[in-house]
């Protein structure tokens, strides 16, 4: 089991960034593949964007491409996600999670390991 901790959420006017962090507590993050979901009040969980275990390949929703960027730090244990030209629609409890495996995985029930999530609030 991966411990995973998220930080940097906040709340930001649309048009603005922010950047999450999501920490792993295990000594072979090289090993997974993670991802970032978000789940806005009264709806599903749903994928936000994937890694794989060297920062290759990436996945990303239709809905934040060209605007989100995953990446990671397997020096740090660490995977971010650069949020850029936020809108209202973003807001939502952002969560990271971890699979162990090769491929980039963008189904929920395809991650074991979750993070407890960081609440990100867009205002218009």
């Amino acid at each position: 089991q991966v411990q995973l901790v998220e930080s940097g959420g906040g709340l930001v006017q649309a048009g603005g960034s922010l950047r999450l962090s999501c920490a792993a507590s295990v000594r072979t993050f090289s090993t997974y593949v993670m991802g970032w979901f978000r789940q806005a009040p009264g709806k599903e969980r749903e994928f936000v964007a994937g890694i794989g275990r060297t920062g290759a390949p990436t996945s990303y929703a239709d809905s934040v491409k060209g605007r989100f960027i995953i990446s990671r730090d397997n020096a740090k244990n660490t995977v971010y996600l650069q949020m850029n030209s936020l809108e209202p629609e973003d807001t939502a409890v952002y969560s990271c999670a971890a699979a162990y495996g090769w491929m980039v995985v963008t189904t929920l029930n395809g991650y074991k390991s979750w993070g407890q999530g960081t609440q990100v609030t867009v205002s218009s």
